[in-house]
């Protein structure tokens, strides 16, 4: 075991952090407003009673990319995790299939996979992640059956209170970090260095973010509002109906004459 060097751990997340904006960035600029609207839950924006297309969009927006940015930043600290890990335990990326991380530490070989935090995943996933220990075990063990292998659930984040779970270990947050790196500060040591150049990115981010926003508005307004009202039968089918909506410009000019008239009888 060698002590974690923080310079080290500021030196590797400053070369890499910007390639989670990069990609932040990116997946923001390469959006479409159908791949939004088609994975998002019309039912419960209409439960809301959000009828300001504007917030609509910004809700349906802001969920997807969350979602997307959980994904893009667990990977990064995935990455991290294994630098920490390599420079302290010699741990190294698993050939495994569903294994992250493989390290020997006091006589015990561990196989960790690794999460963004502690509810990451339903029944299956969960199965197919033991499924996963199992039978890296047995390959691991076809040259020697006396090896000692210990599998972990590692999550970057979080709490768990109870980190035996029979097949594997799950271990959160500062436990987690502790456990590869044998430094029970690391968990609050790797903050400083993830904020590397974050304001100036951020900035850079959410002008791009305005201008899509103000696209999407657009865009939804045309295809989605009849007189500046949502047409939610239309959003509704076009984001869980059996057939595909593919209106060409001729055909949903008549689509929304005809909506703009029902919408009057009813008035």
């Amino acid at each position: 075991m060698r002590p974690i060097n923080l310079n080290d751990v500021t030196a590797f997340v400053e070369g890499n952090i910007g390639r989670f904006h990069e990609r932040r960035a990116s997946s923001l600029k390469n959006l479409k407003l159908t791949q939004v609207l088609k994975r998002k839950n019309p039912y419960l924006f209409k439960a809301k009673n959000i009828n300001d297309a504007h917030d609509l969009v910004k809700l349906i927006l802001d969920a997807y990319l969350s979602s997307q940015e959980e994904t893009i930043f667990g990977e990064f600290l995935e990455k991290l995790a294994v630098f920490v890990c390599e420079r302290v335990f010699g741990g190294r990326k698993s050939a495994a299939e569903g294994i992250d991380l493989e390290f020997k530490r006091d006589n015990v070989l561990y196989i960790v996979s690794i999460k963004s935090g502690p509810n990451w995943g339903n029944s299956s996933q969960i199965k197919r992640m033991v499924d996963n220990f199992k039978q890296a075990k047995r390959i691991l063990r076809t040259g020697d059956n006396r090896v000692n292998i210990q599998a972990v659930n590692g999550c970057c984040y979080g709490r768990g209170n109870h980190p035996d779970k029979g097949d594997y270990l799950k271990l959160c947050g500062q436990e987690f970090w502790e456990f590869i790196s044998g430094n029970e500060r690391l968990y609050v040591e790797i903050v400083e260095p993830l904020g590397y150049r974050a304001k100036e990115r951020n900035e850079e981010f959410l002008v791009e973010y305005a201008r899509i926003l103000n696209l999407f508005t657009r865009e939804f307004m045309d295809d989605f509002c009849v007189d500046g009202r949502i047409d939610w039968d239309k959003f509704i089918q076009f984001n869980s109906g059996k057939e595909t909506i593919n209106f060409s410009k001729k055909a949903f000019k008549i689509m929304k004459n005809i909506n703009r008239a029902r919408l009057q009888l009813m008035i």
